[in-house]
């Protein structure tokens, strides 16, 4: 078994864009349990042949297996964060962060499901160049714990990526044989 010393050695080499310390398997997620009705049982369902579609490519099947899904359970979360990915694939972002949005209000602020369409939604703002936005949301999963959240805030962060293209540069430069000043001292 391996010591606390050690895994925090593996996590930065492994995880170098995290800071220092940070480590993606740390952060708790917080769950909701909530009774399951029939209605939610069979809008699950569903749910779970819209994911097959989508796997396979029939995202148009998979998108009105989501919309049947909705009916039967309009305030199950992840049928819309399911939705959303599809409507990505399909090019209508509009509509993605639509169902992102809901998403997120149905999750109570909780759980998987919230994280996950807050790391969509700020995919969705990163490409859109609302990078603002984007660090809001991946720093809220990332405070849940959502480890590839933590990725983004680190990329994202200005100091960061300097470091980093610092470090490439150099050990580039190694790499070829070549030497400079600051490499020599």
């Amino acid at each position: 078994m391996a010591s606390e010393h050690d895994k925090k050695i593996l996590n930065a080499i492994f995880n170098p864009l995290l800071p220092i310390g940070e480590d993606i398997s740390g952060g708790t997620i917080n769950k909701i349990e909530l009774p399951i009705t029939d209605e939610e049982k069979e809008a699950a369902a569903i749910e779970v042949e819209g994911v097959n579609s989508a796997e396979v490519g029939n995202l148009e099947e998979a998108l009105n297996l989501f919309d049947r899904a909705a009916k039967v359970s309009p305030n199950r979360a992840s049928i819309y964060n399911n939705r959303a990915q599809v409507k990505r694939l399909l090019n209508d972002t509009k509509g993605a962060l639509e169902d992102l949005n809901i998403a997120i209000e149905l999750s109570g602020k909780h759980g998987n499901v919230y994280e996950r369409a807050l790391c969509q939604r700020g995919m969705i703002y990163r490409f859109e160049g609302k990078k603002d936005d984007a660090l809001e949301d991946f720093k809220e999963a990332a405070q849940l714990g959502n480890s590839f959240a933590k990725t983004m805030v680190a990329q994202m962060n200005p100091y960061a990526a300097m470091c980093n293209k610092m470090l490439h540069d150099m050990f580039t430069k190694l790499k070829n044989g070549e030497t400079d000043d600051a490499v020599n001292q």
